[in-house]
């Protein structure tokens, strides 16, 4: 078992547990939380009684199986009324959707991927939405690609040493073409994405830079794979990184530290960090 001593080993197998319930199906047992972390189950239901305890994890006596509680959900509210890059992004949000009528999002790297803070949802009749809150991995879709490709090259490594596991038939988990890809995608300073995240969608994103310069997050536009064609891309790929730019000075209440660099205006149509 993969279990350390100690109060800081303590805190990290807690913190674990609670991510483990962003991630995968709503409710979890004992036994999938102890082989997905390397815990023993004993020690996997001490930490799960603690937690339910304080209205982090409900527990289900019918299938005997726990699911996060309300204090997680006061906890992940107070979290996005506070959050700085999605205050600072959300009027841009509601610009990128009118000007183009598709749905705009803002994401915010986190440990392990990257969560949608918010978004806009489009004018069309026919629309796309996204799921608040959940951990997605960063090789998969715009939003993340644009993270990864402007992450530290330790962190990179790291991502490409591990795994990359395909949420659908277009998710690129070869290290060999991701690294490319994002080699492409720090060119040209955003990404695009046909079906990688999610299968009859498609995006573009530009990468949100913090003060310090560092990649914190990302905003997109996404749609239905029919209208969000390489036309659209290329011709919306200077809005959003325009978009992101805005909203990294921002937060930075100062021009961007690191800002991406719009694309040329004779770009190929084929746009680079898109794929079929």
């Amino acid at each position: 078992m993969a279990e350390t001593t100690g109060g800081t080993g303590a805190t990290e197998r807690v913190a674990d547990v609670l991510l483990l319930f962003t991630d995968g199906p709503p409710t979890l047992g004992v036994t999938r939380v102890a082989r997905e972390l390397d815990l023993s189950k004993a020690v996997v239901h001490r930490i799960l009684q603690s937690l339910t305890g304080r209205g982090l994890i409900a527990y289900d006596p019918a299938t005997r199986e726990y699911r996060l509680g309300p204090a997680a959900v006061a906890l992940g509210g107070r979290a996005l009324r506070d959050s700085d890059l999605r205050s600072a992004a959300l009027p841009h949000l509601v610009d990128l959707r009118d000007r183009l009528r598709e749905t705009a999002t803002v994401s915010a790297k986190v440990h392990g991927g990257r969560v949608y803070l918010d978004q806009v949802v489009g004018t069309h009749e026919i629309t796309m939405s996204v799921e608040l809150g959940r951990r997605f991995p960063l090789h998969a879709g715009s939003s993340g690609k644009c993270m990864l490709a402007f992450a530290p090259a330790d962190e990179i490594d790291a991502v490409l040493a591990g795994a990359l596991p395909s949420l659908t038939a277009a998710t690129l988990t070869e290290p060999d073409v991701l690294h490319a890809e994002l080699d492409r995608i720090r060119e040209c300073g955003y990404a695009a994405s046909a079906g990688e995240r999610q299968a009859d969608a498609g995006s573009v994103a530009a990468p949100v830079f913090g003060p310090s310069g560092d990649v914190v997050g990302a905003v997109s536009v996404c749609g239905p794979r029919f209208r969000v064609t390489d036309e659209f891309v290329a011709a919306t790929a200077p809005e959003v990184v325009a978009a992101a730019a805005r909203v990294s000075a921002r937060l930075a209440d100062r021009a961007p530290a690191r800002p991406p660099r719009t694309p040329a205006r004779n770009a190929a149509p084929v746009v680079a960090g898109r794929t079929s």
